[in-house]
């Protein structure tokens, strides 16, 4: 897939991801959700599902959490505060620790309910507030929206389907 260069795009690329993804995910079942079979966001490691979502629904947040911090006029740490880019595996733990002990359904309603977030903040934008000017170094907002969202959901949904072919979801 291209990258977005506008508004409808983005929109676009994030629906059409989530809903591939969610059609993966759909057919996994809660007991299997928690087995850290996973590979792992860092080389070596292992997670689970629930792992992943956490994850992506970590980073959906994040994406939000700048966003209101700029429209207050407040300034943004990046990634996140008490973390540098060099060190997003440990804020992948983070997330995993955010969301440890939820249960599969209520990390897919979680998840629905972030997305649907990303897809009003992007619907309220316009072409020119989401790819004018660069938005954090010399990414647009549309972009890192796009980097934080989509292409992670389409990552994520390859790790799931490799998975699911060497696993079984079933055991």
């Amino acid at each position: 897939m291209a990258v977005p260069q506008t508004r409808q795009e983005l929109l676009d690329a994030v629906r059409a991801s989530y809903d591939k993804l969610v059609l993966d995910l759909a057919g996994i079942p809660s007991g299997r959700a928690a087995d850290a079979t996973l590979e792992g966001h860092v080389r070596g490691t292992r997670m689970s599902v629930a792992n992943l979502l956490a994850y992506l629904i970590g980073w959906n947040l994040l994406v939000l959490k700048w966003c209101d911090a700029r429209a207050a006029g407040l300034p943004v740490d990046f990634p996140d505060t008490g973390f540098k880019w060099n060190e997003l595996g440990r804020l992948a733990q983070k997330f995993y620790a955010d969301h440890a002990g939820v249960d599969y359904p209520t990390l897919l309603r979680r998840f629905a309910q972030v997305h649907e977030r990303i897809v009003a903040l992007i619907a309220a934008g316009t072409d020119a507030s989401l790819y004018g000017a660069p938005w954090y170094d010399k990414y647009t907002l549309g972009r890192m929206i796009q980097l934080n969202t989509a292409s992670p959901y389409a990552n994520a949904r390859l790790r799931v389907r490799k998975w699911k072919k060497a696993e079984g979801p079933a055991g």
